[in-house]
């Protein structure tokens, strides 16, 4: 939700705040520059603090980052706001998939994996439901303001339930034992410089390269696309993208179904891994077709199915990190393709805002989002070809 906040309230603050689409681009630039380094230590922290200790942090710092929101009033204010939303948002994803490697065995992961993962599609589709009317009937600020305090309600109820397996009271013996079901990993905290080496690692980062942005196009640009080609003002914009983010919702669940499903069949690991992958980047494909038509449910279909296979993609390849490294890396593995991801999704930004003001076409990031898939899924398969644990 915090992430869509902006999204849905940008051509409003286009007009009270006066920005033009070349600095829309460099607010959302700043976001995904902060969030690029700070992925890149958050999962390092992640892996030395523990997941309660580390995830309590990056939540505090991302609420108060969104209510800095409400204090902003011109583009720079805007820029410094996402640069700290991002600081703590980027402790998420590398909590997320270490807590996954830490609770469920590799042949249960991407199914895991795909339903938190449709958590951020619930908060998609909540957001463009009550930003709008917050905004309307109380003035944009209290949007981020009712997000931000939100965040401090979930993490005081996190913090009540949440501990590591070996910690957690109510489970049994042999439920712990289900867990660690899986070939013992080494237990010594694995230092960043012994990552690097590996094809492994920048598998998976190449992979977060090419496709995260992606996500960060819709979630970012989408509304305003909508706006700017069908006229959707901030009271009517809601339907469409809770329609296209229950599609992102389904796809998660069921990407991460498929992989799993697979590996119960007896599938390898390697083969189960790529079908999903790539069946989840041919529902990517015709989104190229969204910008060239003129029909708003063809655009939300088209969209939708892309927005599916997107996160059906992502929770496969998070998969692939618990698949490679031993639980004493997967937070710093993880953070490095966020990382990379974000890297890409600043260049994206900058680039989309540039050709949006020369051009005002959205052609060409439709054509990116469309191939973006394939073209990951190729280089994987070149550095991973069969997704082999790490030799340390």
């Amino acid at each position: 939700m915090d992430r869509q906040v902006l999204g849905i309230l940008a051509p409003e603050l286009e007009k009270s705040i006066g920005w033009n689409q070349a600095q829309y681009g460099y607010i959302i630039t700043a976001f995904q520059a902060s969030y690029a380094i700070f992925l890149l230590l958050g999962g390092g922290l992640m892996d030395r603090l523990g997941t309660r200790k580390g995830y309590s942090l990056a939540v505090m710092v991302w609420s108060a980052a969104s209510m800095a929101h409400a204090l902003a009033r011109t583009a720079f204010g805007f820029g410094l706001a996402r640069f700290a939303l991002g600081a703590g948002e980027a402790g998420n994803f590398p909590a997320a998939i270490k807590t996954v490697s830490e609770w469920f065995p590799k042949k249960e992961r991407a199914l895991a994996i795909g339903i938190f993962n449709s958590g951020s599609n619930v908060g998609a589709v909540i957001a463009p439901l009550t930003v709008p009317w917050i905004a309307i009937h109380y003035g944009w600020r209290w949007a981020f303001l009712f997000t931000g305090l939100m965040d401090l309600v979930w993490l005081a109820c996190w913090l009540g339930t949440y501990h590591k397996p070996e910690e957690q009271p109510r489970l049994s013996h042999a439920e712990l034992e289900y867990i660690r079901a899986d070939p013992a990993e080494p237990s010594a905290r694995i230092p960043w410089r012994r990552l690097f080496p590996h094809r492994q690692t920048w598998a998976f980062a190449a992979g977060k390269f090419l496709t995260d942005p992606i996500w960060w196009f819709y979630l970012f640009w989408l509304p305003k696309f909508l706006n700017q080609t069908h006229g959707l003002p901030l009271a009517k914009i809601g339907l469409p993208l809770v329609l296209i983010y229950l599609a992102a919702d389904a796809g998660s669940v069921a990407g991460g179904w498929l992989s799993s499903s697979l590996l119960k069949r007896g599938w390898s690991l390697n083969r189960a891994r790529k079908t999903a992958l790539f069946i989840c980047a041919c529902a990517v494909t015709p989104v190229f077709f969204a910008s060239m038509t003129s029909h708003l449910w063809v655009i939300v279909a088209l969209v939708g199915a892309a927005a599916a296979g997107h996160q059906g993609w992502s929770a496969n390849l998070f998969a692939t990190v618990g698949d490679m490294f031993p639980r004493q890396a997967v937070g710093s593995v993880a953070g490095l393709g966020g990382m990379m991801g974000a890297i890409g999704g600043m260049l994206l930004a900058a680039g989309a805002g540039l050709i949006l003001q020369v051009t005002g076409s959205y052609v060409p990031m439709f054509v990116m989002a469309s191939l973006a898939y394939l073209v990951a899924l190729a280089v994987i398969q070149v550095a991973a070809p069969k997704l082999d644990p790490v030799r340390w």
